[in-house]
This record gives C-alpha cells, structure tokens and sequence, in this order.
C-alpha cells in the first residue's frame, strides 16, 4: 500500500470515525455522553489488557531482542523532554513553570495513541515487536520525573516526591507494569485463558473509549483561542521531530519497520492521563489550558489522523522502503 491509502485506511477506521463522530455530538450540543464510571472501566481494560499482552510477549522473547530498543526507549525519555522545554523557553518565551509542565507532557506518552499506532501496523499487515507495551512503561515516568527536576531546580520547592508518587501509584504506570508482570509470569498460556475477555473485544472497546475522548478534545477545542498561535504550531511541529526522532532511533536499535514506527509514534505522542496528575500536584500554578489543550486538543488529533501515517512512511523510508 502507499501513504495515500494507508492514510485513507486510517481516517476511515472505526477508531478514528468514532473520535470524529465524539467532536460532532460535543460540537452539536448533543446530550450523548458516556457515564464516568463506564469511562473509568474502558480506560483500566485497555491499560491493563495492553500490559498483559506485553508481558506475555515479552517472556517468550530474548533478552539479546529487546535491550537495544529499551536503551533506545530511554534515550528518548531524557531527550523529548528537554527538547520540548527548551523550545518553549526560547522560541515560545514561556515561563519555567508552564514550559515544564508542558515538556512532562510531551515527554511522556499516551497510550491510546500507542493503541492506534498498532491498530494501523494490523490493517497496514505490518507486525510489530510483542514487547513494545513493556517500552511504553520506560518511557512514561522518567520523561515527566525529568520535567519536573527542571522547574524544581528553577524555582525550588514543590512536592517532588509526592508527584514521583502520583506516577507510580496512578492507574495508568500501575496498570501498565502490573500487567506487563502479570503477563510474564503467567506466559502465553496463561494469556489463552482470558483472551476472550482482554484480546478479542479490544478493539470494541478502543472504539467506545475514542468516542469519549472526541468529546473531551472538542471541549479543549474551544481554549485554541487562548493558547496563542505558537503553542497551536508547537501541538503539531514537536510531534513530527520527535516523532522522526523515535523512529530513527527505533531503526537504529534493530527494530522491524511496524516497530520503529510505534515508537516513532509513543515519542510523538503527548500523555493527558499521569502528567497531567503529577504536574497538578508538582506544579500547581501551571495553567491547565496550556498544556491539556496542546496535548488532547491538537497533537492527540494530530497523531491520530495524520502523525501515524506521517511516522509509518518515515519508517518505511529507513528501512529501505520495506
């Protein structure tokens, strides 16, 4: 297939139709919504169910396959974060406090733009490395960890140690490495045993979750106004660097074309679910309309329509052409 209808297939999968159709019901001030709770349970199956499907890959894959792209993963958890801040200190003229809590956004990852990622590697027939969720966990913390130390040797104070906690103990971290254990203690076998709950109805449930997330980003929409111009080209230009960056470094640690792509896209990708919990309580005085709208509002939208095919041919150029 070419970009074109890699892109094609993209904006015309189920997910992505139904983040679109979440942005038309908010946009429309349809009374459709999806109860809290139920949101809570989507976003705990799909955390939990990528960790399981980690671990089980990764107990039945040698150590000599994964120690590159891990190094890789943790490289771009030092570098995204700096980059991002630098880059809004210099160029966006942004204070310490909000360019820190900015940069541990685009630092860390999200996983639902992970999920898309490998969703479009399957209909594109690409396979991807089975231990990618467990890279998914390396990225996440030490990218916002690193953020915060930033602001905090600006400033001073703050509660570091209270937001290291927050990372740890939030359902996203939790989830994330408490399957990926789960799955490798338990094997393939035991993945066999729940797959009927925690394989087969995953993408169902990804669709169900991206229509509540359509309806988030729509609300975040509405603070473009706000955010300024520069911050709008920020949401959309550092996800192509870091983006290319991943990738990049993905093809440099070995990894197959499908994989250099997901982590193109895991570096391009911007967290809304443990930053925004850890910069609350390290970085109060941060403006929320900064940072959540750039990462759910623009670049979330961004990756999922676009960034991933933009990554997947970057990935394809790499490496040849495969």
């Amino acid at each position: 297939m070419d970009t074109l209808e890699l892109l094609r297939i993209n904006l015309l999968s189920p997910a992505v139709l139904a983040f679109a159709l979440g942005i038309v019901a908010t946009l429309v001030k349809s009374d459709l919504k999806i109860p809290d709770a139920l949101y809570t349970t989507l976003s705990i199956y799909l955390l939990l169910s990528i960790g399981l499907k980690g671990g089980a890959a990764l107990a039945t894959t040698p150590f000599a396959e994964v120690w590159k792209p891990a190094l890789a993963t943790l490289a771009l958890s030092i570098i995204t974060p700096l980059l991002s801040y630098t880059t809004l200190r210099r160029l966006g003229r942004f204070d310490v406090v909000n360019a820190a809590a900015i940069a541990a956004h685009y630092g860390s990852v999200s996983a639902v733009t992970f999920i898309a990622a490998t969703t479009f590697m399957q209909a594109a027939r690409q396979p991807v490395e089975g231990f990618l969720p467990t890279l998914v966990a390396i990225l996440e913390v030490p990218a916002i960890v690193i953020a915060l130390l930033i602001a905090r040797r600006s400033l001073g104070g703050g509660s570091l140690g209270e937001a290291v906690r927050e990372i740890f103990a939030g359902k996203s971290v939790l989830l994330l490495v408490g399957g990926s254990v789960m799955g490798f203690l338990s094997g393939p076998e035991g993945l066999k045993q729940v797959a009927a709950v925690f394989v087969d109805p995953f993408r169902g449930v990804l669709v169900l979750f991206l229509l509540e997330l359509g309806m988030i980003a729509a609300k975040r929409l509405r603070d473009l106004r706000s955010v300024g111009g520069f911050l709008i080209g920020f949401g959309i230009a550092m996800p192509l660097v870091q983006g290319s960056l991943g990738v990049w470094l993905g093809s440099l640690a070995g990894m197959s074309v499908g994989g250099a792509m997901v982590l193109g896209t895991m570096a391009a990708s911007a967290s809304y679910i443990a930053a925004p919990a850890a910069v609350r309580i390290a970085l109060p005085q941060a403006n929320p309309s900064y940072y959540l709208t750039a990462s759910l509002g623009i670049t979330f939208p961004f990756n999922l329509t676009l960034g991933i095919p933009i990554y997947y041919a970057i990935s394809r150029w790499l490496h040849g052409g495969s």
